[in-house]
């Protein structure tokens, strides 16, 4: 498929970014670490992924059907690895362990998504690293947290999607509890350890503070966006419905040539305008239809007569004749739609990356946000396992001897 019109990002390794300086050394697996990573790292801190030897981070093992990769397209990997430096190193090794100690002298920020307790098994108890290195920011990323009684129980996000609510509100007409489609309790807790870990660093870097532990749970940021559902429970002992609404008119609507938008007429104002466009403007003076929650009372009566124009219009028609009267209404997107649409070549929205020598390019989400004075930048494509090993090695000062001790016994593994 030809995305011509998207922008080529070659990678440039020459340091840049607010978080320059900044080491991460990343211990963790699968989705949420590496979603709290990639943002550190496409603002300039210098991630360093710890891997095991001949296998990696599973999310490499997640792979989808292509016809040009027999073993499967890594897609998760190439996105989510991005700006990283690996190193593939047998932690069950003492050798190994005492470099990786070593490296975590270095750095100001360790993330892990072990079981509670594993850390310490390792020899890499909190306390101990900040008798040694008390500025040190540990982010402790687990599925229900480091305390409670659940603390030792395996923590998908789908268990924490189910758990927290979030299924059984988006359950389909039959009953039945539905999971998102996508890693979100993961995505969500990356984005929060993300913050989270920048205001760590402020109160180390800027207020003089000590480095700290972040519990992090995959349970309460899920818990957190879920609005105001248990709030309004416990005040008034009603659960929100599956196809509850927030306001009226809202939702997706099917046009003439069987595409679809999206509406919304969220405040009186843009309500008013919904009304005109449909043209039944004097509705909305009706006191059915004035006020939000009088027309929540009578969503399903005005649902239908905005699907009833919509379905005359095709989806171009629709959106030009809803827009010319002010009313916020947009396209409902497939894949291919999206990257077809000039407004996400123009922002670089989405990128595409050259693989090494200059080949296939990799699609995959631009940097996010975007900052003005000190932008974020694509400094490498995600790595081979173990690309960065004896370089970081030797950053660290070991000798060759030392380095090649290690990789022939395997504990080692290098490209």
């Amino acid at each position: 498929m030809d995305f011509e019109d998207l922008p080529v990002i070659t990678p440039d390794s020459e340091p840049s970014g607010p978080l320059q300086g900044v080491r991460v050394v990343d211990l963790s697996r699968l989705v949420a670490g590496n979603m709290l990573t990639l943002q550190l790292a496409d603002f300039g801190a210098d991630v360093i992924k710890l891997e095991s030897p001949g296998r990696g981070d599973t999310l490499r093992e997640w792979r989808e059907a292509h016809p040009d990769h027999p073993e499967g397209f890594d897609g998760w990997w190439r996105v989510y690895g991005r700006n990283k430096r690996s190193l593939a190193l047998d932690l069950r090794d003492a050798e190994a362990m005492r470099w990786l100690k070593k490296l975590i002298e270095t750095a100001q920020v360790l993330v892990e998504s072990f079981r509670p307790g594993t850390l310490e098994a390792m020899g890499l108890a909190p306390a101990a690293l900040h008798a040694t290195h008390p500025g040190l920011i540990i982010v402790r990323l687990s599925g229900w947290g480091q305390t409670g009684p659940y603390r030792e129980l395996a923590g998908f996000g789908s268990l924490i999607e189910g758990f927290s609510g979030f299924a059984h509100k988006h359950r389909a007409a039959t009953g039945e509890p539905r999971l998102p489609n996508l890693a979100l309790a993961d995505m969500v807790t990356g984005l929060t350890g993300a913050h989270a870990t920048l205001a760590a660093l402020r109160e180390v870097e800027v207020r003089g503070g000590r480095g700290q532990v972040i519990d992090l749970s995959l349970l309460e940021p899920m818990l957190a966006i879920m609005g105001p559902d248990v709030t309004h429970f416990a005040a008034t002992g009603l659960a929100a419905e599956a196809d509850q609404k927030i306001s009226s008119p809202r939702g997706t609507f099917q046009c003439r040539d069987g595409r679809w938008v999206s509406m919304s007429g969220s405040t009186d104002s843009m309500a008013r305008r919904v009304f005109q466009a449909i043209g039944q403007e004097s509705l909305f003076d009706e006191p059915r239809f004035n006020t939000n929650a009088a027309r929540l009372a009578h969503d399903q009566e005005l649902t239908q007569l905005i699907a009833t124009t919509i379905a005359g219009l095709d989806q171009a028609e629709c959106l030009d004749h809803f827009r010319r009267h002010g009313v916020t209404v947009g396209p409902v997107y497939d894949a291919e739609q999206l990257l077809g649409d000039a407004h996400i070549a123009a922002r670089g929205s989405y990128i595409r990356v050259p693989d090494d020598g200059g080949g296939a390019e990799t699609l995959m989400h631009g940097i996010t946000p975007k900052l003005a004075g000190t932008p974020g930048q694509l400094r490498r494509r995600a790595p081979v396992r173990g690309e960065h090993g004896v370089e970081l090695l030797n950053e660290l000062g070991a000798t060759a001897e030392q380095i090649a001790s290690l990789k022939q016994r395997g504990k080692l593994e290098s490209t």
